[in-house]
């Protein structure tokens, strides 16, 4: 990791462990604590009143997001759903009540102090359905082809490695697995210094990927039936937007001799087969691709 990369982490790191603090320990409004400052693009506001009055105040107090990617995501009972970024798990929580006892919501972030907020949240909401994990979204500890949703709010766009999240993304979804996501997106015509221009990077505009990138990098990764709407403007040229987007059940066998290397696989389709990710089985990685050779 560069020392550029390194130190935009921790900026955001700061600034979002901050924001666990100020709920934790801040002052209390009439009716709870007080919500984090941020723009009226931005927060707790996006969700319905019942969504919110369903919750710990403080989980809604540190909501830090650009939408509602529970709205889109069309949760079903007896799902497995990861949250990117999870905060102080206001997405976790409602994930948990749309899955239900027979399913299970994660959380990953990064930060200890919205890590704490969030175990505290979800012990008040009495939800029995929810782990949080930390990590970062460049690298999710959870094994390949083991959730069914992937959703993350205004978090995506934090990342100084897009491509890498997206893989990840991939990796860990089921095939046919699928992502829900709300993120902030820039016009196709905006330059990376026009998008800085409008807003930081810990305001989650400067590192917004254009409409075209957002696409491409899904592509790229494996994604299919990829849907970007923008929902409304956070600034001139830059949306928050809704992103859908699927893992395909089966993907074309690599072009690759017994004994290549194929579908994440080293010596594959031998005795002697491996992952050529160290945290998967060879059985996962095939599963994970839609291995032709999956047998």
């Amino acid at each position: 990791m560069s020392d550029q990369t390194s130190d935009m982490r921790e900026t955001v790191r700061r600034r979002y462990a901050a924001a666990a603090t100020a709920v934790t320990e801040g002052g209390s409004a009439c009716c709870g604590p007080s919500p984090v400052e941020v723009d009226d693009n931005f927060g707790s506001t996006l969700y319905t009143a019942d969504d919110r009055d369903t919750l710990p105040p403080e989980a809604v107090a540190a909501s830090l997001g650009c939408g509602n990617p529970t709205a889109v995501a069309d949760l079903n009972e007896g799902e497995r759903v990861l949250d990117l970024g999870s905060g102080g798990g206001i997405d976790v929580l409602l994930s948990a009540r749309r899955v239900g006892p027979a399913g299970k919501a994660y959380g990953l972030d990064m930060t200890e102090e919205m890590l704490a907020l969030a175990l505290a949240n979800a012990a008040k909401a009495g939800a029995g359905n929810v782990e949080f994990l930390k990590g970062t979204i460049e690298a999710i500890p959870l094994p390949a082809a083991t959730i069914d949703v992937v959703i993350s709010n205004c978090v995506i766009n934090l990342s100084t490695d897009k491509t890498a999240v997206f893989a990840e993304t991939f990796r860990v979804l089921r095939p046919g697995g699928r992502i829900g996501v709300s993120d902030v997106v820039a016009d196709d015509q905006l330059t990376t210094e026009e998008r800085a221009e409008r807003g930081d990077y810990v305001g989650c505009i400067a590192g917004a990927l254009s409409f075209t990138e957002y696409r491409r990098g899904l592509e790229a990764a494996g994604f299919t039936d990829i849907e970007i709407t923008p929902t409304h403007a956070v600034g001139d040229g830059m949306h928050s937007a809704l992103v859908r987007a699927v893992k395909p059940r089966t993907t074309a066998a690599a072009a690759s001799p017994p004994g290549g290397t194929c579908c994440g696989v080293n010596a594959c389709c031998t005795p002697d087969e491996e992952a050529t990710d160290p945290g998967t089985t060879a059985g996962e990685a095939k599963a994970a691709a839609g291995c032709g050779c999956a047998g």
